[in-house]
């Protein structure tokens, strides 16, 4: 049987997504990088081999440019990327929201092709770093935090644009005793509020909407993004943190672009 791996290698994290000839995903894995892609990627591939020994490969993210480069193996834009696995499962979804660890990405589409985008500025303020650093901040693990943010009742606003405006913001909600229920709650909604904002600016935002990326995974950001943004639904797709790694397979499949490695 043809196996294709798609390998996402972003500014956090290398996203590892292994597809049957019948589309099929067979394997996902994520890991964090902690500042060494390259590595952190090599790793990935010698584990994923011992169960897949042989398989096709294409990349996609910002430091798979450099790995694609390296082995000749085809580089898949991460938008196009994004597009093509949306498409794929989601035929009915016009928009994507894209959230990692330092990357935001508004997508609007027209058809199976993009119509629209609008990317986040070099500042992590807004991302899945942000809301680490703020749970590191409160004691939480982020798994934690997703839940506490659940449970509040009435969310304070909290600067989203900056980290130390957020900081400052959170140290004087803790000094006049808000719940700390309440302080996650804020903080996602800061985030939502800041993609609105800088990010959307403006733009109509067809429906249907599906929300992408390891940030999807966390239950206050999916809250606030849907009162934000005043939806009914917002699609959170099966391989929300994957998306990338799947839609560079099918697209370099559709394109005849995939490679072996040696």
């Amino acid at each position: 049987m043809a196996l294709t791996a798609g390998l996402d290698c972003g500014s956090v994290s290398v996203k590892i997504a292994i597809i049957d000839e019948n589309g099929d995903v067979l394997l996902t894995v994520y890991r964090r990088h902690k500042g060494h892609p390259v590595d952190a990627a090599i790793e990935l591939l010698r584990e994923v081999s011992s169960d897949y020994p042989e398989f096709m490969i294409v990349f996609t993210g910002s430091t798979g440019k450099l790995m694609a480069r390296a082995t000749g193996a085809a580089h898949i834009n991460e938008l196009v990327a994004n597009c093509t696995s949306t498409k794929r499962f989601y035929p009915d979804v016009n928009t994507i929201i894209e959230m990692g660890g330092e990357d935001s990405k508004l997508i609007i589409l027209e058809g199976n092709a993009i119509k629209d985008f609008s990317l986040n500025s070099v500042c992590a303020a807004g991302t899945g770093s942000f809301l680490d650093q703020q749970a590191e901040r409160l004691r939480l693990s982020i798994e934690e935090f997703s839940e506490t943010a659940l449970r509040s009742k009435n969310p304070p606003r909290i600067a989203g644009r900056c980290s130390v405006f957020a900081k400052s913001d959170m140290i004087h909600l803790q000094q006049i005793a808000t719940p700390m229920d309440d302080i996650v709650a804020g903080l996602c909604f800061a985030v939502a509020r800041n993609f609105k904002g800088s990010i959307v600016r403006g733009r109509p935002v067809p429906h249907k909407i599906s929300f992408q990326g390891g940030v999807a995974l966390n239950k206050g950001m999916v809250k606030a993004f849907k009162e934000v943004f005043e939806l009914e639904e917002l699609i959170i797709p099966e391989h929300t943190a994957f998306m990338g790694a799947i839609g560079a397979v099918f697209k370099a499949l559709d394109d005849q672009k995939t490679t072996t490695l040696p």
